[in-house]
C-alpha cells in the first residue's frame, strides 16, 4: 500500500475553508443540512480523529480484517445517506463563523501533528475498526471528500 501523506489533507481543508463564505446555503434535494453543517462536521471529525491518533499508543495496534473498511477504502468513497454521525461530531444548532475559523486553524495544526507519528499510531472507528496511521489518514481523506462532494452538489 502507498504511504499516506498527512499533507494530502491540507488541500481538502483549504477547500472546506473556501466554502465558509457560502456557509448558509442549502439545497434540500441534496441534503437536509446546510454547508455550515457539512464544514463543521468535517472539521470536528478531522480534529477529534487527529487528537485520538496523536495520543494513541502504537503498541496497542493490532490489525483485524473488516469487510466494511475493505469495501469502502477499495471503492474510494463513502455512499450517501447510509451512515449517521455520532453525537460527538454532530454540529450544534447554530454554527458560528468564529467557531468554524477556530476549528479550521486547529485542523491545519493537526495536519502538522500527524506528520511525525509512528506507523502503528491508531484510531478506532465505530464501523471500520482499528485503523493504523496510513488507514486513518486515508479515512480522513475519504470522509472529507464525501462532505466536499455534498457541498459541491448543494451549490450546483
Amino acid at each position: 500500500m502507498l504511504k499516506q501523506n498527512p499533507e494530502s489533507l491540507t488541500p481538502l481543508i483549504k477547500e472546506l475553508e473556501s466554502y465558509i463564505a457560502v456557509k448558509d446555503k442549502r439545497n434540500n434535494a441534496v441534503s437536509k443540512s446546510d454547508i455550515a453543517w457539512q464544514i463543521d462536521h468535517s472539521l470536528k471529525v478531522l480534529n477529534l480523529v487527529s487528537d485520538s491518533i496523536i495520543n494513541s499508543n502504537p503498541e496497542e495496534y493490532k490489525w483485524c480484517f473488516n469487510k466494511w473498511r475493505l469495501l469502502f477504502f477499495t471503492l474510494g468513497y463513502i455512499p450517501r445517506g447510509k451512515g449517521r454521525a455520532p453525537k460527538i461530531v454532530k454540529p450544534p444548532e447554530v454554527i458560528s463563523l468564529d467557531d468554524l475559523k477556530a476549528q479550521m486553524l486547529l485542523a491545519y495544526k493537526n495536519v502538522e501533528g500527524l506528520k511525525p507519528l509512528h506507523k502503528n499510531a491508531n484510531f478506532t472507528h465505530f464501523i471500520f475498526g482499528q485503523l493504523n496511521n496510513d488507514k486513518t489518514i486515508q479515512f480522513l481523506k475519504l470522509h472529507t471528500n464525501h462532505h466536499l462532494k455534498i457541498i459541491r452538489d448543494i451549490l450546483k
